[in-house]
């Protein structure tokens, strides 16, 4: 197990007074605040307490465009960034116009896609049992596989393996809970949450890290773990330890969507 996350400090020692200053609740959305693949009531009604209590509300997801354009207009959310990066939408319900923003134009998008199909095919003859993820015709820029989402679990050598076929092609590749996801380009979810704050919100992160919360579940999130002073794992953080390359600074008693709601009513009570 990785040594920093047996010092992963219990959420109820995060102090008070930084609680008081937290402005908005940066949060993954698989097993972060699903569970077992479901968006519990609990989890919901957590995330919409926190939007009407005031707090910026903004998932950070690996999950495709076509479900980030839902998400943005129909959640209790402010703006979404997807696809572990490659883009952000933000609905404005009062002029009812969506703004989308990618890393990469039409064109490099399409190349890229092109270059993903071939992995694609190279990884499914290579890894037996896995599969491309089942919202991979909703994405944009990245190629999703799937080891254990809608298929049976994969072992973790076989997962490294998938990860090794990206890297040796020259793209990126991080593993979810339920996906590896691999893209072409230089991007990753914090690069995206920062343009997201300075675009839309007229906010230097960098500056004003403090003001809010990430939480997260897995190795790719550990981007958002090692920038967020304020950075929180739902329990089921600890199942990866071996694979995070940063830890976040707390971790709560229950997993997944508990979690996120342990989490909320850690911040609601100081409200």
């Amino acid at each position: 197990m990785n040594n920093e996350l047996l010092t992963l400090q219990p959420l109820n020692t995060f102090p008070e007074h930084s609680r008081r200053k937290i402005l908005g609740v940066l949060f993954d959305i698989d097993d972060t605040i699903t569970t077992d693949g479901r968006l519990t009531a609990q989890a919901y009604t957590a995330l919409e307490t926190l939007k009407q209590a005031g707090f910026t509300t903004i998932p950070i997801t690996g999950r495709p465009a076509g479900w980030c354009d839902h998400i943005a207009r129909m959640w209790p959310v402010d703006a979404v960034v997807g696809e572990n990066g490659a883009l952000y939408f933000r609905y404005h319900r009062d002029r009812r116009r969506m703004v989308a923003r990618f890393h990469h134009d039409d064109t490099a998008r399409s190349e890229n896609r092109r270059r993903l199909d071939a992995l694609r095919d190279r990884i499914i003859a290579d890894v037996p049992g896995c599969a491309v993820a089942s919202d991979q015709a909703y994405r944009e820029a990245d190629l999703a596989i799937d080891f254990c989402e809608d298929v049976a679990p994969l072992p973790e050598d076989q997962v490294a393996r998938i990860v090794a076929i990206f890297n040796d092609a020259g793209a990126e590749a991080k593993i979810s809970s339920i996906h590896v996801n691999g893209w072409f380009g230089e991007y990753d979810k914090l690069s995206m949450t920062k343009r997201l704050f300075a675009e839309q919100f007229d906010t230097n992160l960098d500056e004003a890290q403090d003001s809010f919360v990430f939480v997260g579940d897995s190795p790719n999130d550990a981007p958002m773990f090692a920038f967020f002073d304020h950075a929180v794992g739902v329990a089921n953080i600890l199942e990866f330890a071996d694979r995070l390359e940063a830890p976040p600074t707390y971790v709560t008693e229950r997993k997944s969507g508990e979690g996120f709601v342990e989490l909320a009513d850690a911040l609601l009570a100081f409200r």
